[in-house]
């Protein structure tokens, strides 16, 4: 898949769907396709599988996200926020001017609309979540510049709980 397909599909993701099916749908992992995450939007190797995008009148889209060690999102918004379950690993996120935080496979992060920041893994470790926001107006997400080695590694992630 090229790069242009890939923006495309992180930008609107979609899966098969039929909007008259009765029944449940189900998506088999070996029906799955993975894509590497784009350079533009990553530093380092990425990997994006099972984008997903639900029809009107549900907003939600979401994929499976691995981050190999030191890989991370470029800087980015949600207009509805984002919710981010770890299922492996250990990584970092920040919000703007904010502190880094470490979080760990089993937790649950939830980032408020339009609040730029990134995530990934940490610099030794290897990071995957499953991501969950909605669309607002078609869009679920707004790209920014990409995160500096220097601000990834500028100082040390605070590992106990998120303070307000």
């Amino acid at each position: 898949m090229g790069m242009a397909a890939a923006v495309a599909m992180l930008a609107t993701p979609t899966l098969a769907h039929d909007p008259e099916a009765q029944d449940m749908e189900i998506t088999r992992k070996a029906e799955r396709e993975t894509v590497e995450g784009p350079e533009e939007y990553f530093t380092g190797t990425a990997r994006i599988t099972a984008n997903f995008s639900r029809p009107d009148p549900s907003r939600v889209t979401g994929a499976i996200v691995e981050f190999e060690p030191g890989a991370r999102t470029a800087w980015h918004s949600h207009p509805l926020g984002q919710t981010l379950v770890v299922t492996e690993g250990v990584g970092w996120t920040q919000v703007e001017n904010g502190p880094k935080y470490e979080f760990y496979e089993g937790d649950i992060m939830w980032c408020p609309p339009d609040r730029k920041h990134w995530h990934g893994a940490t610099p030794t470790d290897s990071m995957t979540h499953v991501v969950v926001q909605e669309r607002l107006d078609g869009e679920n997400v707004t790209w920014m510049e990409k995160v500096t080695d220097e601000e990834y590694l500028a100082g040390e992630p605070i590992t106990g709980p998120v303070q307000d």
